[in-house]
């Protein structure tokens, strides 16, 4: 006779079906028989590998970076009431950059539902707004099929967070049937091909058309294409903080132009200002709002993407040509060979390009001998990191100066939250890609205000011996993105960005993490190497100078709104 299966039972091998191998999570008593069936599974029952991580948060922090690392749905499960809670920050961050993840929340039983009871709260309309999908299970023979429409949601052509609810009685309820085989995606053709034929003539006409890469056009496939494109037509290329490594190493001389996603004075703003056609790949706006790199809105734009564009007034695409971004890259390749820029343009780009190595150089001193330079931080980091290895950047002013000046040739190996702009991210984002890219050095960057904000997964670190250097930018106990920018705004004053300072080798230590610390400048390389030599997780505190940061956000091109 075979053995009871219950509801807990149907998720897990709903999540097998679905090509899950790796879930977040932490348990609870709401949602325990899940927990239970993952550690211990029936003989003979396959099921994904638990990561019990030490916040909420965290565990969804990391399933949105396998899923941005992977290609794949990553999945976080807590519990009822907080455990949920929990989630929101998660959840919300990877919907807002494009990143498929499926939660999965305990309930109380569902005669529990409306009473005011431990742990009961109306967790589906709390997701409602953040997600693509929000549900509860009612009935037990539901499960698998609610699961497969979360997957599907989360995966669709904007791709996103979703969340299903399941009480506890769910949960324990004996089940007969069997979870449902995953049911192939829908997939796109390319776009119109009277518009790809529209826009290879308007690319012949145009005298500097632009691509503006951003998030959705980041993957695998999308890449492939652009660079089998780059290599026919030498087009200049601009890239989004989330479009990070479109570009190759062989590409980077002829159409590599930087990245734009905040204050409007890079040189990729400037060659946007200059194009006569601007043609948006994947691009998201909540990547970098249209009123401000198309503040005086005249720019010539079109829109190449999976899903129709967010309209708005500094973004009213002349066509927008929808479909698999690959495929239409491909098709308008054909279309355009041979197409070259005009002499003057070539000189424009000439002269861009020396704009942009100019913006690499350092332009004071760091006004103590203990402190070190961004820009001497990020030379080093660069010398250390290889294109297999992972980099994730926190939020803070570090995260400024690296999404402008940190180089990285590959696609999703340096991750950026540019859409919520989540504080706490780098190191769980980190350790997922240590996990999944066992072979490379997993890097963060965090500053030091970002980094208590999970810096107790040190512990789930040390726990799994992940092969992971955390580079802290230490500026002294100061929110400083936030200090600089009021300072810019309020006569150089600023509030509510002070904390106390704690030492981070010490704290590292305590995890049984590695410690270490750049004393001065001159010690800076030698410590990196020790770090990035060193098996398992280390912390890594270098003393910054920010007295500079105003700098940043001076010398906006007209302005910004």
């Amino acid at each position: 006779m075979s053995e009871q299966k219950y509801g807990a039972d149907i998720v897990a091998d709903s999540l097998i079906n679905h090509g899950v191998d790796l879930v977040f999570g932490i348990p609870g008593a709401k949602i325990d028989r899940l927990f239970e069936t993952l550690e211990h599974p029936k003989s003979g029952q396959k099921v994904p590998k638990l990561i019990v991580a030490r916040h909420e948060q965290n565990a969804a922090f990391m399933a949105q970076a396998f899923a941005r690392i992977t290609g794949k749905t990553g999945v976080v499960i807590a519990t009822s009431g907080p455990g949920v809670g929990n989630l929101v920050t998660g959840l919300m961050t990877a919907s807002a950059e494009s990143d498929p993840v499926v939660a999965i929340g305990g309930q109380v039983q569902r005669k529990d539902l409306y009473r005011l009871t431990h742990q009961s709260t109306n967790s589906i309309a709390l997701f409602t707004p953040i997600t693509n999908f929000s549900s509860e299970v009612q009935d037990p023979n539901n499960i698998s099929e609610i699961l497969a429409n979360a997957f599907a949601a989360a995966n669709g052509a904007k791709k996103g967070a979703a969340f299903v609810s399941l009480p506890q009685d769910i949960d324990d309820a004996p089940v007969n049937i069997d979870a449902l085989a995953q049911v192939p995606m829908a997939q796109q053709g390319a776009a119109s091909l009277a518009d790809l034929d529209w826009l290879a003539g308007e690319i012949k006409q145009a005298k500097l058309p632009v691509l503006l890469v951003g998030a959705r056009a980041s993957n695998d496939q999308s890449v492939a294409a652009l660079h089998k494109l780059l290599n026919q037509v030498a087009l200049p290329v601009v890239e989004t903080f989330q479009g990070a490594g479109v570009i190759s190493r062989d590409l980077e001389e002829a159409s590599y132009f930087g990245r734009i996603g905040l204050f409007r004075n890079q040189t990729g703003d400037k060659l946007l200002q200059q194009s006569d056609l601007v043609i948006t790949l994947g691009y998201d706006a909540i990547e970098y709002e249209p009123r401000n790199w198309n503040k005086e809105n005249n720019l010539n734009i079109v829109a190449l993407d999976t899903t129709p564009v967010q309209i708005d007034n500094h973004f009213v695409p002349q066509r927008q040509l929808i479909g698999d971004l690959s495929q239409s890259i491909d098709l308008l390749t054909e279309r355009i060979a041979g197409y070259q820029l005009p002499d003057e343009s070539q000189q424009t780009l000439h002269d861009l390009k020396a704009d942009l190595r100019l913006s690499n150089e350092p332009t004071y001193t760091p006004a103590e001998g203990n402190l070190n330079h961004p820009l001497t931080v990020i030379k080093s980091i660069q010398a250390h990191v290889t294109d297999d290895m992972t980099v994730s950047t926190d939020i803070g002013s570090h995260y400024i100066w690296m999404a402008r000046h940190f180089k990285s040739y590959v696609a999703r190996h340096f991750l950026i939250s540019n859409g919520m702009q989540t504080l706490g991210v780098g190191l769980p984002w980190a350790m997922a890609a240590a996990m999944v890219r066992p072979n490379a050095k997993s890097v963060s960057v965090s500053g030091d205000g970002g980094f208590f904000f999970s810096a107790m997964e040190l512990e789930t670190a040390v726990r799994l011996n992940l092969n992971t250097v955390h580079i802290v930018w230490n500026d002294n106990a100061h929110y400083d993105m936030v200090k600089f920018q009021e300072e810019m705004k309020y006569n150089g004053e600023s509030a509510g960005v002070n904390f106390g300072n704690i030492d981070l080798v010490k704290y590292a230590e305590a995890f049984g993490a590695k410690g270490l610390r750049v004393n001065t400048p001159a010690d800076l390389d030698a410590v990196l190497d020790e770090a990035f030599a060193t098996q398992g997780p280390v912390v890594v505190d270098i003393p910054v100078d920010y007295s500079h940061n105003y700098e940043l956000g001076s010398q906006l091109i007209a302005g910004e709104g």
